[in-house]
């Protein structure tokens, strides 16, 4: 398989529209690696550009050591995976995957061998003879999938390929798709979807894309647990971060933060004299915010209470332009619409942003690279 090297590569169209700047990213042989971020940031761009569908108007791709920014797509060992299927409705699932073989002029003997094993992998070896309208969504694109496997290219890309399935079947494909990793542990693969459960449960790292660069990479849980920006914290993560106005009263290895709203935030993010009296957002994410009769985070009214079972979210009532305030309490609680209610939390879990960037990082408390995994990555 093979190793991917960005370096400051950019997008441009007609000169004068900045899709995607500065991109630096190292991808090592055997990573699963998943670009994330809003509409329009520029994820499925920068998976084309990859493929050589589009076009590279700054920096430098190469593969395997080799540029390829000029080089043809079918000429840089690349297969994809669409988010439609692409099959051909006339041909049997064998003949769908042999199709690029066939082209290639390959022997009857490897095509024959290909499809044995990328159906066994897939588990469609009792479907090779069906056409592709005799089969659910989900085997569809297990045999889109198989038709990039016969081909044992060097790079695997994924385009959203699970967004035309429904919620059983996403679940179950996106399993699927984990093990046909853990089956293929050196095959290098990049996927792009909108969905965070995608990104977490199959990512070896997350790339989040945001403003037309990388506003953080790192390891699943690395961005769940120490965003480096406000960002970050709020698009990672379901429900997302609340973010909570407030002033740093005490600095030194703890910060202690005096709410708006009042009450009391300490947070094990360390902070500097020259952060007294700074206006900071303090970051709870709302599985951490616990009950409380004592000392507390934030204080107010509930407005809609959701009894899941498992756990009961809480939707404070809006004071003012502060954005909403979300509680997720396991268990089940009841009796809570309408009444005060204080949340606090235990100060590991209390992020502090200041001017939007988390002061674990500006404050020493961790490099940059621990999230990036010593890679050069520009984040913006």
């Amino acid at each position: 398989m093979a190793d991917l090297l960005l370096t400051d590569v950019a997008k441009t169209y007609g000169g004068t529209v900045d899709v995607l700047k500065n991109i630096n990213l190292d991808i090592k042989t055997g990573e699963l690696i998943v670009f994330v971020g809003p509409s329009g940031c520029g994820k499925s761009t920068l998976l084309r550009m990859i493929a050589g569908l589009e076009k590279i108007t700054g920096g430098e791709l190469q593969i395997d050591g080799q540029v390829v920014n000029d080089v043809p797509p079918a000429q840089r060992g690349i297969a994809m995976v669409f988010q439609s299927y692409a099959l051909y409705p006339h041909m049997t699932v064998r003949d769908n995957m042999a199709f690029a073989l066939k082209i290639a002029k390959k022997s009857k003997a490897e095509i024959n061998d290909a499809i044995a094993k990328a159906s066994k992998i897939l588990q469609l070896e009792p479907y090779l003879d069906r056409l592709p309208k005799a089969l659910s969504g989900g085997q569809r694109q297990r045999v889109a999938i198989g038709r990039s496997i016969v081909r044992d290219p060097k790079v695997y890309l994924f385009d959203e390929p699970l967004s035309n399935l429904d919620a059983a079947l996403r679940v179950a494909t996106r399993i699927e798709i984990a093990q046909l990793k853990e089956a293929m542990p050196n095959s290098t693969m990049i996927y792009v979807t909108h969905d965070q459960v995608e990104a977490m449960t199959l990512a070896t790292r997350i790339v989040v894309l945001a403003g037309g660069g990388i506003a953080q990479v790192g390891s699943p849980l690395t961005l769940y647990e120490k965003p480096e920006n406000e960002f970050v914290a709020q698009f990672i993560g379901s429900p997302s971060m609340n973010l909570l106005p407030g002033k740093i009263t005490g600095v030194g290895v703890q910060t202690t933060i005096a709410m708006n709203g009042g009450g009391v935030a300490v947070s094990d993010y360390p902070s500097q004299q020259s952060d007294m009296g700074a206006s900071v957002n303090v970051g709870v994410r709302p599985e951490d915010l616990v009950a409380t009769e004592g000392d507390f985070i934030f204080e107010g009214k509930v407005g809609i209470v959701e009894a899941l079972g498992e756990v009961t979210l809480l939707y404070f009532e809006k004071v003012g332009d502060a954005d909403p305030v979300l509680g997720k309490l396991p268990g089940i609680h009841s009796g809570l619409r309408g009444r005060n209610v204080r949340l606090g939390a235990t100060p590991d879990k209390v992020h502090v942003f200041l001017k939007g960037e988390s002061l674990l990082y500006r404050a020493g408390g961790l490099a940059k690279t621990a999230t990036t995994d010593n890679l050069n990555v520009s984040v913006h």
